[in-house]
C-alpha cells in the first residue's frame, strides 16, 4: 500500500463529504451504557509528538468546542486489534497469560522501529494524524496474524478490516459542526505538518473500550522491543 496515496484519497473524499454536511456523529461517546470492550496491542507516541498534536487540538477546540478531543493519555496507534470491541466482552472469558506468551514469542523476533507522524487526514466521522511506518510494523502484524491463526485463542483479527496504516484518531464528531469551513481550513493548515518521528520501544497489550479512554483502559502487559 502506498500510504501517501491512501491518506490523500481518504482526505479528499472525506473533506468533500464533511463540507457538504454528509459527516457522521457518534452519539455513543457520551453514553453510560456503552459496553463495547476488547483487547488491543497499541503503540504510544512520545511526549514531544503528543505535545505537537495538542497544539493542533487546542486550535481546533477554539473553533469547535463541542467535539470529542483525545487527551494525551488516550492517543495511540493500533498495532493490531486482537479482539475487536463488542458488546459484553469481559476478560473473564479469556486467559490473558496465554495471549501474553504468544505475543512475546512474536515480538522477540523483531527490533525497535520508527514511526513518523506527518500531516492530517480525515474520515466522515473523525480527524486523524497520518502515520508513516517502516516495513517492521507490518512484518510484526503478519507474524501476529500467523501466530493467532495457528492458536486456539479467541481472536477477531482482520474481521473488520486488515490494518495497514499507522494513523491515530485525534478528533471525533459527536455533535453538529458549527463552523465547518473554519475547521476544514485549520485541517488544511496542518495537512503536511510534521508532528514528529519517534522510536517504538514498547508495545502495550490493553483491555479497552471503543475509544481507548484512560478511565476504561486496563494495561495487561507492556512488551519491550530489543
Amino acid at each position: 500500500m502506498n500510504l501517501a496515496e491512501h491518506y490523500h484519497k481518504l482526505y479528499t473524499e472525506s473533506v468533500a463529504k464533511i463540507s457538504a454536511g454528509n459527516y457522521e456523529t457518534d452519539h455513543l461517546i457520551d453514553s453510560d451504557t456503552d459496553q463495547r470492550f476488547g483487547i488491543t496491542l497499541v503503540i504510544r507516541p512520545d511526549v514531544a509528538t503528543k505535545g505537537k498534536i495538542q497544539q493542533f487540538l487546542t486550535e481546533a477546540k477554539a473553533i469547535e468546542p463541542d467535539q470529542y478531543y483525545y487527551q494525551n493519555s488516550d492517543i495511540h496507534i493500533t498495532l493490531i486489534s486482537i479482539i475487536s470491541c463488542y458488546d459484553g466482552f469481559d476478560l473473564k472469558y479469556i486467559h490473558v497469560e496465554d495471549y501474553i506468551q504468544l505475543i512475546q514469542q512474536v515480538l522477540a523476533r523483531h527490533k525497535r522501529f520508527k514511526i513518523q507522524f506527518k500531516g492530517l487526514t480525515a474520515s466522515p466521522s473523525c480527524i486523524l494524524v497520518q502515520g508513516f511506518l517502516t516495513d517492521t510494523l507490518n512484518e510484526i502484524r503478519d507474524d501476529l496474524r500467523a501466530g493467532f491463526k495457528n492458536s486456539y485463542l479467541q481472536q477477531s483479527i482482520d474481521k473488520r478490516y486488515a490494518i495497514q496504516t499507522a494513523h491515530s484518531t485525534v478528533i471525533r464528531f459527536r455533535s453538529e459542526l458549527a463552523r465547518v469551513d473554519a475547521l476544514l481550513s485549520l485541517i488544511e493548515k496542518y495537512r503536511d505538518f510534521d508532528f514528529g518521528t519517534f522510536e517504538v520501544r514498547q508495545v502495550e497489550l490493553v483491555y479497552n473500550d471503543w475509544y481507548q479512554r484512560e478511565k476504561f483502559v486496563k494495561k495487561l502487559h507492556q512488551f519491550s522491543l530489543s
